[in-house]
């Protein structure tokens, strides 16, 4: 379990970070463009990584419904969220952006109760409520 708070905690890190680079980097440029040169970027760097860590195999042996789901995730995350993130970020703050954006999983959960049958718990109420709740705040 230890390592899936230290991985938590990085990601958490990594994903703080960025909006400063991305906010900085939208400036006198689309977000189309920035996304664009981002996903380039990261494309390089993941044929890199698979090629060195020898594990084409595991890409090339994924199911054909698998790959469908992992595309259609990547089409909404990726490209779609992303694209809008970038938006948002060019024409707002980032102090108001990232929280808002943040709180997906207040729809991933709705859309995990409907979707895939996940049951609702008074921890998940209590957590979706202090979500809208910082969000609200975030009108002042």
């Amino acid at each position: 379990m230890f390592n899936a708070y230290l991985f938590a905690g990085v990601a958490m890190l990594f994903w703080a970070i960025a909006p400063i680079f991305g906010k900085l980097g939208l400036n006198g440029i689309q977000p189309l463009a920035a996304l664009t040169i981002r996903s380039l970027v990261i494309s390089a760097i993941l044929l890199i990584a698979v090629t060195a860590a020898g594990q084409w195999g595991s890409v090339t042996s994924v199911t054909t419904k698998n790959a469908v789901y992992i595309a259609l995730e990547g089409i909404c995350a990726a490209l779609l969220g992303q694209l809008a993130y970038y938006y948002a970020l060019k024409f707002g703050e980032v102090g108001r952006v990232s929280p808002i954006v943040a709180a997906f999983p207040l729809v991933a959960l709705l859309f995990a109760i409907l979707f895939l049958g996940e049951k609702l718990t008074l921890y998940k109420v209590v957590a979706a409520l202090l979500i809208v709740a910082g969000i609200a705040l975030l009108k002042y």
